[in-house]
């Protein structure tokens, strides 16, 4: 204890200790309970931070000055957007910049130009209607596309908007737009997907989609054949749309057939109508497998398929193919090789009516040995079971000795030909040993 402190107080140091240690903990808790408080202090904002304002209007005024120096040479053109792409933001005002090059001018909804800004004449719109200058102008969009790749998706883009358009522009503007749109899809700088736009109501009701899809692929077929066209179609599911080209009331295989023969496009009158026939091959085979699935008899089937085998135009040799491909759909098979063949014998056994009705041409009965062949090679469980099912087919009567003896000697595919020729060795020689016989018993008779 310090002398003359608390000597005469009373207060022992056990006391002392309680009221220094008390206190000490009542600073230390005011301490905790102070937070640290801003005075004010402001902190600048990074520059890439800040957020740039959407103006497409200096934009604009960059591109169509530059468009106006180049004039109507259009490698000038392509030169000077190269080197903008360095200067300008292509990625943000992507639509801009497309609108001036193909109209001369940010477009407005419905297609008319905006008139708060400035235009110019440098564009597609404005040059000549021909095929070699559209081509010159397709070479433009390539290069820019090529070297700036993140504009692709939205160049496709702006063309889908475009079609929308389609009845905001004069004749001369869509018949310059369809050439264009032909050699861009022919060069592969744009997808057939763009097509769905001219599907829509508002430009289809009038006419509008017809027309131009006259002129769009008299360009496409100008560049690629048909296959190439057909290709490009099937890749992006357009190939069995066409038909939406026309108006409900319109919308018919006779009608298309007829507008596109008139218009100089027999090749792709001929492509819709040979794929509107597969779409209605696909819709008959899968009612024939509903059919089989329900358990219908096979009378039923038989009229069925008869009736719209008359309907459709349907050759005997196409039907009969249709329906094997139903029939060995229409189970799950057994994946051991050596239970299939079994499998496969019970229930063709049950299905041969229905495939002797559909057999009575000599072309029929071939058709149908070359997509059993086809078939056993393609499902590699059933490659053994080739010679059983022929000869099942042979004792039903759906597959005559003369059928059979052809595709022996000369019509059999290259598929599996060496494996199910050498399967069918043995029954083939006693076939054609009981025909010699047959033939003898007759001459004996005579």
């Amino acid at each position: 204890m310090i002398p003359g402190c608390f000597s005469n107080s009373g207060v022992d140091s056990r006391s002392l200790s309680r009221l220094f240690g008390g206190f000490r903990v009542s600073f230390m808790n005011n301490q905790r309970q102070q937070k640290p408080t801003l005075t004010g202090q402001r902190f600048k904002t990074r520059k890439r931070d800040e957020k740039e304002r959407f103006d497409p209007s200096q934009f604009q005024e960059s591109i169509v000055q530059g468009l106006n120096q180049s004039g109507s040479d259009l490698d000038a053109v392509a030169k000077f957007l190269d080197s903008s792409g360095a200067k300008l933001d292509y990625r943000r005002y992507a639509e801009s910049l497309f609108d001036i090059l193909v109209a001369g001018g940010m477009l407005a909804p419905g297609g008319t130009l905006s008139e708060d800004m400035i235009c110019t004449e440098f564009c597609v719109f404005k040059a000549q209607e021909d095929m070699e200058t559209m081509q010159a102008y397709a070479q433009v969009f390539n290069k820019l596309i090529r070297r700036y790749k993140y504009l692709e998706k939205g160049f496709e883009e702006e063309i889908k908007k475009l079609l929308l358009f389609l009845k905001g522009f004069t004749e001369s503007e869509r018949n310059k737009l369809a050439m264009l749109t032909g050699i861009l899809l022919a060069n592969g700088n744009i997808s057939a997907s763009i097509l769905s736009s001219l599907f829509n109501e508002n430009v289809v009701k009038e006419g509008v989609s017809a027309c131009f899809a006259v002129k769009l692929f008299k360009s496409w077929l100008s560049e690629k054949d048909i296959n190439s066209v057909a290709g490009s179609l099937r890749k992006v599911g357009m190939d069995n749309r066409l038909l939406e080209l026309f108006p409900a009331n319109k919308r018919s295989s006779e009608h298309f057939s007829k507008y596109f023969n008139d218009a100089g496009l027999k090749e792709l009158s001929d492509f819709a109508k040979n794929q509107q026939s597969i779409g209605t091959r696909k819709e008959l085979q899968k009612e024939i497998e509903d059919q089989m699935s329900r358990g219908d008899t096979i009378k039923d089937i038989i009229t069925y398929t008869r009736e719209e085998m008359k309907k459709s135009n349907i050759s005997e040799q196409t039907m009969v193919g249709l329906i094997w491909s139903s029939v060995m759909s229409s189970v799950e098979w057994n994946k051991k090789e050596e239970l299939v063949a079994e499998q496969a014998i019970k229930h063709l056994k049950q299905y041969s009516p229905l495939l002797k009705a559909f057999t009575s041409q000599g072309f029929s009965e071939l058709t149908l040995l070359l997509k059993i062949q086809e078939y056993c090679y393609d499902n590699i469980h059933f490659m053994k079971a080739f010679q059983k099912i022929v000869v099942l087919l042979y004792k039903a009567d759906v597959l005559s000795e003369e059928a059979i003896l052809k595709w022996y000697t000369e019509a059999h595919l290259p598929k599996g030909k060496s494996v199910f020729l050498e399967q069918t060795k043995t029954f083939v020689e006693w076939l054609k040993h009981a025909e010699e016989e047959s033939e003898s018993e007759e001459e004996e008779a005579d």
